[in-house]
This record gives C-alpha cells, structure tokens and sequence, in this order.
C-alpha cells in the first residue's frame, strides 16, 4: 500500500482526538481554577460544567467514529515502523479506547462530578477539622470507584483495575513485592538512625514569609529549567501540577507559617512541569502527549525535590542566595547545618513533609487503606481510626486531628484511588534514572554544585520527557537505565546519603 492513504487515515484519527484533547484541557482548565481562584459559591455550578465536559469528551472518544477512525488507520499502517509515534499512537490509542469503551458515559459524568464536589467539602472539611462532613462524598467516592473497576474488570483485586489508570500493566501484587523490600531494609536504617544523635533544625522552626518564599523558589525552579513563558505559580489548599498542552504548564504550592515546605513543594511539582514542557511538539493534542505514567511522571518530580534540591552540592550553591533571603531566620547557621537539617529523619504526620526514609510508609499506609475500602473489609467512617492506628503502627505518631490525618491528601476526593504506589514507585525510578545521567556526565554533582543544571535537563528531555506515552513506563526505564525498575540502587542511594549524614557502618 502506498504511504498516502496511510497518512490520510492518520491524520484524519489525529483531527478527530484533537478535539478531545481540547475538551479535556478545557475541563482541565475548569478543575485549576476550582483550587485556585474560584469562589466557594461556585463548586455546585462548577461541578455541572466538568461533568458536562468530561461526559462529551468521553461519547466522543468512544463513539462509533473513534472506533472507524482507529480500525482504518490500523488496516492501512500494518507497515509502518513499530518504533515511529504513529506506531506508538494507534497502540495507545487502542488501549485507551478498549479501556474508555466499558464506562458507560452517564457513570464518568457523575464521577466527575462527585469528585468535583468531593473536592469543594473537602478544602472545608480539612480547615474544620470535620470528617463527618466529608465522610458522605468520601463514600460515594468509593462506591463509584469500585463501580469502575467492575466495569474495567480485574483478575485478582478491584485495584488493580483503577491502579491500572496511573500505572499500566501493574499488579497490587507487584506493588506490594517492592513496598516489602523497602520496608526489609527502611525500618531497621530508621531504628539505626534513631539511636544517633539528631542534628540541630531549630532554623526549621522559625517563621519564613510567603514573598521571599515564593521569589527564591521560583528562581531556583526557573534555574532547574521550569519555563515561565508557559507556566506560573498560584496557591492551593494541596500542590499540584497541572498542564493544558505543553506550553501552558501550571503548578501551585501550599506556603506554612514556618519552615520552607513551600519551596520544596515548589522544587516537586516545576519537576512534573518541566517533564510536560518537555514532550515532544509532534505528540502535542494526541493520546501520546502526557507522561508515560504517574510512576514515571513522580520520578520527575521527586528527582528534583530530592536529588537534586535536598543534595549537598545543590546546597553548596544555593545556600548563600538563601542566607540573603532569610538572614534572620539562618543566622548562625552554614550551609552543613542546613544541609543535615533538611535531611533529618524524624517520623511525621504529613505525607508532603515526610523525609526521604519514611516518605514510603505513608504511601505504604494509604495503599493498604484504599485496598480494605474498596474489598469491603473497611468501611469509609471507620478510615479515621484506622488510618491512626497505621500511623503509630509504621511511623510510631499520631495525629491529634483529622486535618493532619485522614485529611490531609486530596486524591480520595478527587477520585484518585489507586494513585499513592506512584509516588513510592517514583522514588524508586527517580535514583535509577539519576544515576543513568552520572554515568553518562561524571561531573554532574559538580555542575550542580556550580548551579549548572542544564546537562541534567537535556538528559532528561532526551531519554524520559520527550517520549510521552510513545514507550510503556517498563520499556522507557529499561531504554534510560538499562534495566527494569528495582528497588536496590535506591536502597543504596539511602544507605549511602543517610549513613553519611548520621555516621552508620556501611552495610
């Protein structure tokens, strides 16, 4: 067959899902401005709209055209490279519409729109300190949930079905393989870390204000690569990342009373940003043109929050612009004592403030949570309870109130069930991916250390962002690394930095 009808057919698939890319930008759009600006007068309403759109965008794509459109271009592109985007587009294409196909259109507008109003009691319910008034959405929330993954079908758990959504192809089997190794391996590094002294964090303490805040943050995340000529920074009751096509990548951060969790938060989410800012223009208003998966897309944001932002020789460069910021608030302290402050590991409440070691355990204790909700064996009110109980289990604290409980995230009330492995399998990927750009650029702690992170970038631009969803998150590590995703090179990356930090015996 001559290329021309090929590309005919492509292209017409392409102007077709770029109409349902837009529904979903603009829907997009609708949902970052009910965090950011919009009144509270206004969920009910805005709850209607993104039904609306999402429930359009939904009867578009799995409409009897798409699968026209989809068989068409399927029957004419058997000889195409299956290494192109265009191989890669009808494959994904695919399995999103086999997907999208077992959701009946009226189900995903009342999803949206549970999770829309979900969210609205949720920022009340959080500042009241009040789950009882959530714990109706939150019920509902799981009950569409699980409806969903009866639609999707599973072989051995209802969550793998909706994990599915965020990481393709994952088991809660496999999940929970991973989370035991760390937890092998994290727990008695805690007890060692434990036993030595703490050092001092009392700069943590004090009260930083939310301009110099912002303005340092934001420069160094522009420094990392974070282009604001397509991106800007607002506030919001939980950070997040959002984007509505590559040039226009939006992220938000939380400011607190005292420490620098803004910043950090600012440091995490221009990582999700720059992975959007950085897909290829070619895969732009098509399936391909987001992160290969949520797993993927953390290890982005991870990788600069922790590997790079929470480094020694980052610190080394950015710890005097910092003292010019906040001279008060650091004086008497130098770049080491800050250094080993941020890395103090002391078991926490918040999941977003959690040191490296124990950040795992939190997500440890929501996956097991969002399990025993969606089989029955827990029922949403007695979440509270439970989730305290986990708390003290794993972590050895207890959070006084909800709102530094069962409150504290936003993916319950967004419909984000099966989401928390992303972040763990993020850290896990994030030192694979790291180590991977040092073998091929040895001197790259001394680029940071120079405040010199463009190689970095470009690295990553190169063997993660660029691709979308061309590659699974599987093929993309094994192409980066060399390897599939394991567990052990950010195992030793923890026994190393924090051995250090707090003199243990290598292991």
């Amino acid at each position: 067959m001559s290329p021309e009808p090929v590309r005919e057919a492509l292209e017409e698939l392409k102007t077709h899902l770029a109409v349902i890319a837009d529904l979903e930008s603009a829907a997009a759009v609708l949902d970052w401005d009910q965090h950011t600006y919009m009144p509270p007068g206004g969920a009910e309403g805005r709850a209607l709209q993104l039904a609306t759109l999402g429930r359009i965008a939904h009867e578009r794509f799995t409409s009897a055209r798409t699968g026209a459109l989809l068989d068409a271009a399927e029957a004419r592109g058997g000889a195409l490279d299956p290494r192109s985007d265009d191989a890669a587009l009808l494959r994904v294409t695919r399995r999103d519409y086999t997907k999208a196909s077992k959701l009946p259109a009226e189900f995903v507008a009342e999803l949206h729109r549970a999770a829309s109003i979900g969210t609205h009691v949720w920022e009340e319910a959080r500042a009241r300190n009040d789950f009882a008034l959530f714990l109706p959405h939150l019920e509902r929330i799981f009950e569409l949930k699980r409806r969903e993954a009866d639609y999707l079908g599973y072989r051995e758990h209802p969550y793998d079905a909706l994990m599915d959504a965020y990481e393709p192809e994952m088991t809660s089997r496999e999940v929970r393989a991973l989370f035991d190794r760390l937890v092998e391996v994290t727990v008695p590094l805690v007890r060692a870390i434990a036993a030595r002294p703490a050092p001092r964090t009392d700069m943590l303490e004090r009260e930083y204000e939310e301009a110099p805040q912002r303005a340092f943050g934001m420069a160094m995340a522009q420094a990392f690569g974070y282009d604001l000529n397509r991106g800007r920074l607002d506030t919001s009751a939980h950070p997040f990342s959002t984007g509505f096509g590559r040039d226009d990548v939006r992220i938000t951060t939380r400011f607190g009373r005292s420490g620098l969790g803004a910043v950090f938060g600012i440091f995490h989410e221009a990582g999700h940003a720059m992975y959007n800012q950085g897909i290829a223009q070619a895969l732009e208003r098509t399936p391909l043109g987001d992160g290969a998966s949520y797993g993927v897309h953390e290890s982005q944001s991870r990788l600069w929050e922790n590997l790079v932002g929470r480094s020694r020789a980052f610190w080394e460069y950015a710890y005097p612009a910092l003292r010019r910021a906040f001279p008060a608030q650091l004086e008497g302290a130098d770049a080491d004592a800050w250094y080993r402050a941020i890395n103090r590991v002391q078991p926490s409440l918040i999941r977003i403030h959690a040191d490296e070691i124990t950040y795992n355990l939190h997500i440890i204790l929501r996956f097991e949570l969002e399990q025993a909700v969606l089989t029955g064996a827990l029922r949403p009110a007695e979440l509270p309870e439970a989730w305290n109980a986990r708390m003290a289990s794993y972590l050895g604290v207890t959070p006084s109130t909800d709102t530094d409980g069962v409150l504290q995230d936003t993916h319950w009330a967004a419909g984000l069930i099966g989401y928390f492995p992303s972040y763990t399998l993020g850290n896990v990927a994030s030192v694979q991916l790291f180590e991977a750009a040092r073998r091929r650029h040895p001197d790259l702690e001394d680029q940071i250390r120079r405040g010199e992170f463009g190689t970095l970038l470009a690295w990553l631009r190169e063997h993660v962002h660029e691709h979308g969803r061309k590659y699974s998150p599987q093929d993309l590590l094994v192409r980066a690394t060399g390897g599939p995703l394991s567990p052990e090179p950010y195992l030793a990356y923890l026994k190393a930095k924090f051995g250090e930090l707090y003199g243990l015996a290598a292991a």
